[in-house]
């Protein structure tokens, strides 16, 4: 049986479980009532806003809808850390068929017979196949599957390792919380990819300012999270790995009064230190590098100014040109959280959502927010619950009743609409002008080739009634690549439509990415923080988009959703009367 968690679990950890239990009694061909009925209790948990482990447990039935049964089971994995059910489920699976159940796109019931029929038991064993062309012979499969099998296979290894940048944030913090309570410490900053905001991370790193050293790789071997690589490690450094993602885990220690250029030292990329420095003068250094190595810093911005420069925000000190926007003074002051009035792109209940309507918008209101943009998934979207025309007539009714109730907060109303495989909107014109504003997204036949694709969203921007494009790539960061853009081409195509981009907040996603963010400004592109919530929890990932904004140079002036509640409704209205809004939100440092 699993440990009993150090931690409550959250409601996705339990989502998780439950989700699993199903998917191992689908793949050993149990009871499917009893499988409907987990997807049952993970979907109740699903829409529930309170935190289930802060719950008193006899009261869970009444708090949260479930049944007794399934509450007294959800109360089991709160205190163990498990269920019996799902331990008697995985205690009857190889280890490494419960592995495939996470490769994206291999369903259990393809699962068991490759397991059954071929003995597979592991992803390696399934690749073997599969590379010997076994697995195209079983029934149901075909080239074309082992194809993709193939592929997933080979971006699930790929992925090994890595973190989505919320998991590592939570992993550094939690550990520089631990070792601030070790004697000796006086100091620990998080640093590296962390620090410098990536969207995924392949080595959580911290630096320690301590007098004891020895008594912090103590403290580390007393971790069971952790995995110790002595070899790698020494009198200076720990080095090693988080047992449960792999990561890799490195520590660096370092004297109290050498803190500040340590810190420095480790939360730039390399080509930021090594980088040039303009007009350097003679005598001086003439990188950041030389100047950490020649002099001793009370702090980051002490040293800038030293140098001649703007202090570097961490999440730009990647050596792409910020060094010689620092020494003319000319870096942005980069977006806020607390800069953004609303929230865009967001589902209820009418589609695929947690919540109801009413739901998400008081919430968003209580969170002190102006205003909520609705967009439920379009009719093509069946998997989703997609709104037909009727629907979207009866969402738009409610929203009227509840603008006037709760304003002065405001919902506009929005569509969320597929791009279809030509690259035209899933709606006729008449339905399409009955929207506030409409995020054009694709969502199906990711698999066209650089040109199709280019062309198909390109198509979806010249569509007059397309006021943003959601998720650019359809990528879910260490599950499925995106499909292939000339994104040039799609910026330079929504600078000319007056269309804005989203960058898509779930920390899966973050598209449009970051390395783009920078040249869309150039062209004046407006973009907007879209969380894409599904659930009341979602509007808190508006904070990862945020991160991934400032990356780029995001300002609060190139925001959509940075503006107050009237300008939004104002844009929208211009924009439907067929008026292009003036360009005044363009941003002179990147023209």
């Amino acid at each position: 049986m699993p440990p009993t968690p150090a931690t409550a679990l959250d409601n996705r950890a339990l989502i998780r479980a439950f989700r699993l239990a199903a998917q191992l009694l689908e793949l050993h061909e149990e009871n499917p009532f009893k499988i409907r009925a987990y997807e049952g209790t993970a979907n109740a948990l699903e829409q529930l806003s309170v935190p289930v482990a802060e719950l008193e447990r006899t009261g869970l039935p009444d708090r949260t809808g479930l049944s007794k049964t399934a509450a007294a089971k959800v109360a089991e994995m709160l205190d163990t850390g498990s269920f019996e059910e799902l331990t008697r489920l995985l205690n009857s699976t190889p280890p490494g068929i419960v592995e495939l159940l996470k490769v994206k796109g291999i369903g259990p019931k393809k699962i068991r017979s490759l397991w059954k029929e071929l003995g597979i038991e592991g992803p390696e064993q399934l690749r073997e196949a599969a590379e010997r062309d076994e697995v195209s012979k079983l029934k149901g499969f075909g080239k074309k599957t082992q194809d993709a099998i193939l592929a997933a296979l080979e971006f699930t290894n790929q992925s090994q390792g890595k973190l989505l940048y919320p998991q590592a944030e939570e992993l550094a913090e939690g550990l520089a919380e631990h070792l601030r309570k070790v004697p000796g410490v006086e100091q620990v900053a998080v640093t590296g990819e962390v620090r410098r905001r990536l969207e995924i991370v392949e080595t959580v790193q911290l630096v320690v300012a301590t007098t004891q050293p020895a008594a912090v790789h103590t403290a580390l071997g007393k971790l069971q999270d952790l995995m110790a690589e002595p070899q790698r490690s020494g009198p200076f450094a720990w080095r090693g790995s988080a047992a449960a993602s792999g990561v890799k885990v490195e520590l660096i220690f370092t004297a109290p009064a050498d803190f500040a250029n340590q810190l420095l030292l480790h939360s730039a990329a390399e080509a930021h230190l090594s980088e040039a420095l303009p007009e350097a003068k003679p005598g001086q250094p003439a990188t950041l590098r030389q100047w950490l190595k020649r002099e001793r810093f009370t702090s980051e911005p002490e040293l800038y100014q030293r140098a001649g420069l703007q202090y570097v925000e961490p999440e730009l000190r990647e050596g792409l040109g910020e060094l010689e926007l620092a020494h003319a003074h000319k870096l942005p002051e980069l977006l806020q959280d607390t800069d953004l009035r609303g929230s865009l792109h967001n589902h209820s209940t009418y589609s695929d959502g947690s919540h109801s309507l009413r739901e998400m918008a008081t919430f968003l209101r209580d969170q002190g927010y102006e205003y909520l943009g609705i967009c439920d998934h379009s009719q093509a979207a069946h998997y989703a619950n997609g709104l037909s025309p009727e629907r979207v007539r009866q969402q738009q009714r409610e929203i009227d009743q509840l603008n006037q109730e709760l304003a002065p907060f405001r919902i506009f109303k929005g569509i969320e609409a597929d791009i279809l495989g030509d690259g035209s909107l899933d709606y006729s014109a008449t339905v399409l002008e009955t929207f506030d504003f409409v995020v054009a997204s694709v969502h199906s036949n990711l698999k066209m080739d650089e040109r199709k694709a280019t062309a198909r969203i390109l198509r979806a921007i010249e569509n007059p009634y397309t006021t943003m494009l959601g998720h650019p790539t359809g990528r879910l960061l260490l599950r499925r690549e995106g499909y292939p853009l000339n994104h040039k081409a799609v910026i330079d195509a929504c600078a000319q439509h007056n269309v804005i981009i989203e960058i898509n907040a779930n920390p899966w996603r973050l598209d449009l990415d970051w390395r783009w963010v920078r040249y869309a400004l150039a062209q004046g592109v407006q973009l907007s923080i879209n969380p894409d919530a599904h659930h009341t929890n979602g509007y808190a990932d508006m904070r990862y988009g945020v991160l991934m904004g400032r990356k780029g140079g995001l300002t609060k002036a190139m925001t959509f959703n940075a503006k107050p509640a009237e300008e939004v409704a104002a844009y929208f209205a211009q924009r439907k009367a067929g008026i292009k809004p003036p360009l005044e939100f363009k941003d002179s440092l990147f023209s």
